[in-house]
């Protein structure tokens, strides 16, 4: 590598061009593989990877490129411990968690129940970087080497720059997925009120009325109350020509 800073540049533009290129900003699931699929690529040595995320006092496995890796990540949630728990929950000043060998001394006496384990999946090094991405989800990017002390200075600030970028990433592809949420919200509301406005006789606004009224009296939300609406229209209107006349 005769220019750290020219390959993070390569590394991290390329990475853009792919999540935007196949349009994953708009789909957080399909942007956190990919997200885990680059930094493997990028960073030198790194031979496997996966996101972890600390919801509910429990740390979840999202993308793991391997069973491995996915094995390791829940052994971490069970026992506490780990250079994911650590760099998700107390990370240092640069974000970055770095286990240089987990079969030394180091990792036996910052991880005792987990570090033996990863050595048993055929890994010695790991790269733990947080990524702070929303406020109260603790989360982090985790790559593993097969080689100890794998990750160099060079390597390590790529990571941790790294997880920057997909930190911008996630949060972008979290407030839109809530607004194609919101927007899908908006379109099956329309859709209740039209319902409601032919069947009933009322305009615009009382047809609104009408669900507002619907969700408080069911404790449901008035995007629910509108989706069952248009689920069931189909349903309602053959109840109504069922129905005696009085």
């Amino acid at each position: 590598m005769n220019d750290p800073s020219a390959f993070l540049l390569e590394s991290l533009s390329r990475a853009a061009r792919e999540l935007v290129g196949r349009h994953a900003v708009r789909d957080l699931e399909r942007t956190l593989a990919e997200i885990v699929a680059a930094a493997v690529r990028a960073v030198p040595n790194a031979d496997a990877g996966g996101i972890t995320i600390a919801e509910r006092s429990a740390i979840t496995s999202r993308y793991p490129t391997t069973d491995s890796v996915r094995r390791l990540d829940v052994l971490q949630s069970e026992l506490r411990e780990g250079p994911c728990i650590t760099a998700a929950e107390q990370p240092p000043e640069d974000g970055v968690v770095y286990a240089a060998d987990m079969a030394a001394d180091d990792g036996h006496q910052r991880w005792p129940q987990f570090a033996p384990r990863v050595v048993e999946h055929g890994f010695r090094s790991m790269l733990s970087t947080q990524l702070a991405f929303e406020r109260g989800v603790p989360t982090a990017l985790n790559l593993y080497s097969r080689e100890p002390d794998a990750f160099d200075d060079a390597a390590r600030t790529l990571a941790g720059l790294f997880g920057l970028q997909a930190a911008v990433l996630l949060y972008g592809a979290r407030h839109a997925a809530n607004l194609n949420l919101a927007l899908e919200s908006r379109d099956v509301i329309g859709q209740a009120k039209g319902i409601l406005q032919e069947r009933f006789d009322v305009d615009d606004d009382q047809a609104f009325h009408m669900l507002v009224r619907t969700s408080q009296d069911t404790n449901m939300r008035l995007a629910e109350v509108a989706r069952w609406l248009v689920e069931h229209r189909t349903e309602t209107r053959a109840d109504e020509r069922r129905r005696p006349i009085a």
